[in-house]
C-alpha cells in the first residue's frame, strides 16, 4: 500500500489558493498533506476552499495576525491531534500540528527563522535545544513519525547553491548544521529525501531577489524527517516545480507501508 504524503509552505494559505494550491492539491490524490507559514487565523480558514472535499482539516494559527500556523489535511480522520509543543514560541506562534493514526503519526513543523536577527535567532537556538528533547522522548514511543516541514536550515552544502557565501548566515550556521548532524546522527532520525535522491541542485526555497527561482539559485529546508522504522519505505520523491504557489515548493513522497 503506497501513502503519499506532501509538505508545502505556502507563504500565505489564501495567497496560494488565489494562485491555485488547492485545484492542484486536489489532483494529487495524497493521503495527507502537511502545510506551512498559512499565515491566517481560524476565522479566516471557514470558506469551503480552505476545506476540501475528501479531506479532514486541522489548522494550529498563530495569535499573531497573518504570521506563522500549521495544517494538516487528512484522508482517513486522525485518532487524535495534538497542537503546540509545549514552549511559547511553539505554541502562540502556531509552529507544529500532529495527526496520530494508531502506531503512525504525521506532523507538520515550521521552525523559526533567524534571519531578522539576533533575537530571532537566539529564540531558534532555544526551540533546537528544546525540540531535539521532544524527539528524544518521541523514540522512546513505539510508533512512526513522519515530521514534514519548514525545518530553516540547509544541512549540507549540497542542499544550497551559494554555500560559499552563506556560512555565517542563519540557515546555514555552524551550529545549525551540527543540530542537523544530530538529528540525521546520534538522535537516529533520518532525512527521507535524500534516502533515494543524493543529486545536486535540489532545492525547496527561492530568495525573491535577483533571479534565484530562474537560475534554481536555491535551499533545501524543507524536509520529510522519518522514524528509521520508515527508512526502508520510501518509495519516491519529487519537488513539484512546474507550477508555483509560494516561494517554496511542494515536497512530494511516497511511502510503501500498511
Amino acid at each position: 500500500m503506497t501513502i503519499r504524503v506532501i509538505s508545502a509552505n505556502l507563504n500565505g494559505i489564501r495567497s496560494a489558493a488565489r494562485k491555485g494550491f488547492f485545484e492542484w492539491m486536489q489532483k494529487q490524490d495524497a493521503d495527507v498533506i502537511c502545510v506551512q507559514e498559512i499565515k491566517a487565523q481560524e476565522a479566516d480558514l471557514q470558506a469551503e476552499l480552505f476545506r476540501p472535499q475528501g479531506y479532514h482539516t486541522h489548522f494550529h494559527c498563530a495569535e499573531k495576525k497573518g504570521y506563522s500556523g500549521v495544517g494538516i489535511f487528512s484522508k482517513k480522520e486522525p485518532k487524535q491531534i495534538i497542537t503546540g509543543l509545549g514552549w511559547t514560541e511553539a505554541d502562540t506562534e502556531g509552529r507544529y500540528i500532529e495527526a496520530d493514526y494508531g502506531h503512525f503519526s504525521v506532523a507538520s513543523l515550521y521552525l523559526p527563522s533567524g534571519t531578522s536577527g539576533d533575537e530571532r535567532q537566539a529564540i531558534k537556538f532555544d526551540f533546537l535545544d528544546r525540540y531535539a528533547k521532544h524527539l528524544m522522548e518521541l523514540k522512546k514511543q513505539s510508533r512512526e513519525y513522519i515530521i514534514c516541514g519548514d525545518w530553516n536550515i540547509a544541512h549540507r552544502q549540497i542542499d544550497l547553491k551559494n554555500w560559499r557565501g552563506n556560512q555565517k548566515n542563519s540557515g546555514f550556521l555552524p551550529e545549525e548544521r551540527a543540530w542537523m548532524d544530530a538529528l540525521f546522527g546520534e538522535l537516529g532520525f533520518v532525512d527521507a529525501f535524500r534516502q533515494i535522491n543524493q543529486e545536486a541542485n535540489q532545492y525547496t526555497w527561492w530568495s525573491n531577489r535577483g533571479q534565484a527561482w530562474a537560475k534554481n539559485v536555491g535551499w533545501r529546508i524543507d524536509y520529510q524527517v522519518i522514524t528509521p522504522g520508515l527508512k526502508d519505505k520510501v518509495k519516491s520523491a519529487i519537488i513539484y516545480k512546474d507550477e508555483r504557489f509560494s516561494d517554496h515548493a511542494p515536497l512530494i513522497m511516497d511511502y510503501d507501508f500498511e
